[in-house]
């Protein structure tokens, strides 16, 4: 026991001896750069700076380039300019002037052209008629018959079918008995020798020619008048122009069951419009 005691500092001391004898561990060393290699590196860097000074001289090129063309358009629109403001200053040619003169004073040139009588279409009835054109009506007529007042959605409206005299033919033949439903837009008081009569007006769309828009007409019979549709100059104003001498200037326009419009000059007669 006792020699344990005195061996246990002795076998302490020798391990930490010996552990200070252990030798250091050799630090790696970095690579030595040769000669080739260096100027290898320094090759490949000189070829990077090369590529980067051509792309940048290229940019520079397609840059100049494009200012001259920019300077070459400029110069062009500079020159059509003074051309354009010396052209303005300088006279107009009398023809030009008489020209110009002309159109102002007819006033005519921007509207469409009328007969004494037209054909006329109905896309919401699905047939032509012949109308009269009258400069001395305020406003425009459809023949009706059967005239019945009725409300929807609480506004007023009306049925009726077309009053056609029994030897007219230039319609379609199946309209005559076919009911037409229109909404109200008034109603208009005629004073005659018999007294005091209400009629409602009606908006319907009709083409005439180029013309196509929605046209105030009032319900009445012209049975006993030779045409179903008279055309007032409230729809002529501003947009058509009459020449009396002349009928069917327009063509007549085409609908499903009617007579080609093609054949329309068989019905057409150059003397009509002297009655009704």
């Amino acid at each position: 026991m006792l020699i344990r005691k005195l061996l246990l500092p002795i076998t302490l001391t020798s391990a930490v001896v010996m552990a200070g004898c252990v030798p250091a561990q050799p630090q790696p060393q970095k690579p030595v750069l040769t000669p080739a290699a260096f100027s290898q590196r320094m090759d490949a860097l000189q070829g990077q700076l090369a590529s980067q000074c051509d792309a940048q001289k290229q940019q520079l090129t397609e840059q100049q380039a494009l200012n001259s063309s920019l300077r070459r358009d400029v110069r062009e629109v500079g020159s059509q300019l003074r051309r354009m403001h010396a052209e303005m200053e300088a006279p107009a040619a009398p023809q030009a002037i008489q020209a110009c003169k002309a159109a102002s004073d007819n006033p005519i040139m921007d509207k469409t052209l009328l007969g004494r009588v037209e054909w006329v279409g109905f896309p919401a009835i699905g047939s032509y008629f012949k109308a009269r054109i009258d400069t001395g009506a305020n406003t425009s007529s459809l023949s009706a018959r059967d005239i019945t007042e009725f409300e929807r959605d609480g506004d007023k409206w009306v049925k009726f079918k077309l009053a056609l005299r029994d030897d007219a033919k230039y319609f379609v033949a199946d309209v005559r008995d076919k009911w037409v439903e229109a909404k109200v837009s008034r109603t208009v008081t005629i004073v005659q020798a018999a007294g005091r009569e209400e009629r409602p007006v009606v908006s319907m769309l009709m083409t005439l020619g180029d013309i196509k828009q929605r046209v105030e007409f009032t319900l009445n019979d012209r049975r006993d008048l030779t045409y179903p549709i008279l055309l007032g100059r409230r729809f002529m104003m501003d947009i058509a122009a009459v020449d009396v001498s002349r009928t069917f200037i327009n063509p007549r326009p085409e609908f499903s069951g009617g007579a080609p419009s093609a054949d329309a000059a068989k019905d057409q007669d150059p003397n009509e419009g002297n009655r009704d």
